[in-house]
């Protein structure tokens, strides 16, 4: 019997909203790509364990994907404390050297009130100790999803970010019994 724990990571749908901004777990998900749900629908394994952050838009996205997750809080986005729901461009303009000194280091450092991706890293290490043997299907972020290659290959936290995770993408990563295997990052169709 395989110990493994193949990981179907999806990146929920496109945000149904405006553009630039740092979107709470209450945005909704624009579900009108019909074509990019049914070639991933292709790609997954039936019968598989689903999971998927308490986001709005990562419900809405399995639920369209025919899943019935469970939620797990430790899938969640990265936590932008004070700065969830603003736009960027507004951030900026308020906060002129000290909003670009964030970003100088986005791995470590945290918005007010909120959490560093390095944080997110280990709620997400936190949540796959929590995942069964065998398939499972995980519609979350592409925050979460670079913390979990960031897990897998072992890399730093500024490297990991490195890795751009498209909207409806699939990002196939196995653990296996003696360390990781990645797949595929970032499939599209």
């Amino acid at each position: 019997m395989s110990m493994a724990t193949n990981l179907w990571l999806i990146r929920h749908a496109p945000v149904d909203g405006p553009r630039g901004v740092i979107h709470g777990p209450n945005a909704p998900a624009d579900l009108g790509n019909a074509t990019a749900f049914a070639a991933l629908k292709t790609s997954l394994p039936a019968n598989a364990h689903a999971v998927c952050s308490p986001a709005r838009r990562t419900r809405e996205t399995a639920a369209r994907l025919g899943l019935d997750p469970v939620e797990q809080a430790a899938f969640r986005e990265q936590d932008f404390g004070a700065w969830t729901g603003r736009r960027h461009d507004d951030l900026l303009a308020e906060l002129g050297a000290a909003y670009r000194e964030f970003w100088k280091a986005p791995a470590s450092n945290r918005p007010p009130g909120g959490e560093s991706f390095v944080d997110q890293i280990d709620r997400a290490r936190a949540g796959l100790s929590l995942l069964p043997a065998g398939d499972a299907i995980l519609v979350v972020h592409s925050g979460t999803i670079r913390a979990v290659l960031a897990i897998a290959l072992d890399l730093a936290p500024e490297q990991a970010l490195r890795f751009v995770i498209d909207p409806l993408s699939l990002t196939r990563i196995d653990r296996l019994q003696n360390g990781w295997r990645v797949v595929a990052v970032n499939r599209r169709g």
